[in-house]
């Protein structure tokens, strides 16, 4: 059987045994978090609550949502899915200002009401899969509300808790009736945080109560918690339409590296002298850019650190724009070398002052950029720097 239908099951007869007796719990002078008197603080641990809508989880005969109401001002729900349970509350409680009962299923119920102010519950929420409570708790408190849960620590067999989101079996005494079998979820206070955070909330506190008699060795957890705040909503973007936009522009980079032997200029298959570079590849930034076409066309290793952009250059083919992004490269490992497959090759250094011509006119624009006194002719473009960058010297750090 189904963990939570033993529950059922179980606290159906417990309600059943209890009405036989007509015995009801008395009302507390003070809200206590166990059964045993004078451990753990009160319902101070729910903050100001007078006024406000106040869930009492598993409220069983009722006399802890009595307490609530009258002592704290608060309006208190309490919910408990024992019809028995239920009947204990209402024959005695029915009635009374600031309180109601309800019989259900708390997270059917809360999937339907307005959110609440404060949620508690005292032993009750081991009984209840985390993996069902606690997302319909979320949804059933206002944002920043107070969760407070007392569970069992130590379980009633002494067993320490478990580290696994598992139930485990744990039997109810009651006079000399036969025991009551339930499952219970009693976990691990860092497996309780998990939980609690995995599903909108955020853990303040968890102390752990120990019974007063050293010799008893039953210990309950008392576990403060908020329920995060809703995020904002994104603003939205979208697409113009499902159709992808029509190639009007070429984006690439070039990249200037200096040593005391010159600049590295190589040859494309096609005869013209250009720079390392290449265009920029989807989601790529341009230093990844610069650093990958470097590597693959010459063999020289770089780290996007190492790469500083100098700003773009606009011009236009044959009506295609074309935005090529300047680089000066710092430093840098290896020797160059023509690489298989690449459409460049032949690399070498080459004083400022004796460049080849035929050089390409990217290649030739990114460097009169960076050095306007280079005398170089060439198509025109339109600049732009970055900004803040600092002002490029003749001569990069060269090779590590």
């Amino acid at each position: 059987m189904p963990a939570e239908e033993t529950n059922t099951q179980t606290w159906q007869i417990y309600g059943r045994r209890q009405l036989a007796r007509a015995y009801t719990p008395p009302v507390p002078d003070q809200l206590s978090w166990t059964s045993w008197e004078g451990v753990g603080p009160g319902a101070e641990v729910l903050g100001d609550i007078a006024g406000r809508r106040v869930l009492d989880i598993g409220s069983g005969a009722g006399h802890h949502a009595v307490h609530v109401a009258r002592a704290h001002g608060a309006r208190v729900t309490g919910i408990e899915l024992s019809p028995t349970q239920h009947e204990r509350a209402v024959s005695i409680h029915a009635g009374l200002d600031g309180v109601e009962f309800v019989q259900g299923d708390v997270a059917e119920y809360l999937a339907g009401a307005e959110p609440f102010h404060a949620a508690y519950a005292i032993g009750t929420l081991a009984f209840i899969d985390p993996h069902r409570s606690l997302p319909a708790l979320r949804g059933g408190l206002r944002p920043g509300a107070p969760l407070i849960l007392s569970l069992l620590h130590t379980d009633l067999h002494g067993r320490g808790p478990s580290t696994e989101v598992a139930p485990r079996e744990q039997m109810i005494l009651l006079r000399d009736d036969p025991p009551l079998p339930t499952q219970m979820w009693v976990l691990a206070p860092q497996l309780w945080e998990d939980l609690l955070t995995e599903y909108g909330f955020r853990v303040e506190a968890i102390d752990l109560l120990k019974h007063p008699d050293e010799n008893a060795s039953v210990v309950q957890q008392l576990i403060r918690a908020r329920r995060v705040p809703d995020r904002p909503e994104r603003v939205s973007s979208r697409p113009r339409s499902a159709r992808p936009p029509v190639a009007h522009a070429a984006v690439g980079v070039g990249a200037i590296l200096v040593s005391e032997q010159g600049l590295l200029l190589g040859r494309h298959h096609r005869g013209t002298i250009e720079l390392p570079g290449g265009t920029v590849e989807t989601g790529e930034s341009f230093e990844t850019a610069v650093v990958r076409e470097l590597g693959e066309e010459t063999g020289l290793i770089a780290r996007s650190e190492d790469v500083q952009l100098l700003g773009t250059l606009v011009d236009h083919v044959e009506g295609v724009l074309r935005v090529t992004v300047g680089a000066l490269v710092h430093h840098w490992q290896g020797q160059p070398a023509t690489q298989p497959n690449e459409s460049v090759g032949e690399w070498a250094w080459h004083p400022l002052d004796q460049l080849p011509g035929g050089l390409f006119v990217c290649s030739a624009q990114i460097l009169t950029a960076w050095r306007p006194d280079l005398n170089i002719d060439h198509t025109p473009a339109h600049f732009s720097s970055f900004a803040h960058r600092s002002q490029p010297s003749t001569l990069a750090d060269g090779p590590l």
